[in-house]
């Protein structure tokens, strides 16, 4: 194998193209290439943090749904307390108005007995009167007459 002028100034041509790309191409491609690789390392590192942030917030979110939960069955409960503290209160209420009314119609019941006693008490004595009247003949001292009733009134 000869090795002759072309083979010669291939390769003279060939190192002059690679110390051309070595100089002028391959810098920019480096350059270029460090710049993706720090640019996907920066997105890996943000999307770690991105899915720990999630996490924090799914935990807060939880926490605060357990709270909510919490609190809204201590309203709960403490509203079914009052109501049932009002139904109470009501049922109290009702018994002591109840009673009163018992106690004013006792009252009332009283005096209407206590009126119609003496209705016929006076009754009593007129009818009393007259008969004494009709079997005497005569009529009979008022005075006299009203003490005798007094007597039967209490008699009675």
């Amino acid at each position: 194998m000869d090795i002759n002028l072309t083979l010669v100034g291939q390769l003279i041509a060939f190192a002059i193209f690679v110390w051309f790309c070595m100089k002028f191409v391959w810098p920019p491609i480096t350059n270029a290439m460090d710049a993706r690789q720090k640019k996907i390392a920066e997105g890996l590192d943000a999307a770690g943090r991105a899915e720990r942030d999630l996490k924090l917030a799914q935990e807060k979110a939880t926490e605060m749904l357990r709270d909510t939960k919490k609190t809204a069955a201590e309203l709960l409960e403490k509203a079914n307390k009052t109501a049932s503290e009002i139904v109470e209160e009501a049922k109290v209420q009702a018994r002591v108005e109840g009673e009163r009314l018992v106690a004013s119609a006792k009252a009332e019941i009283d005096l209407e007995v206590n009126r119609v006693k003496e209705d016929l008490r006076a009754q009593v004595s007129v009818l009393a009167i007259t008969g004494a009247e009709k079997i005497l003949g005569s009529s009979v001292d008022a005075s006299a007459h009203n003490k005798m009733v007094e007597q039967l009134a209490a008699q009675l």
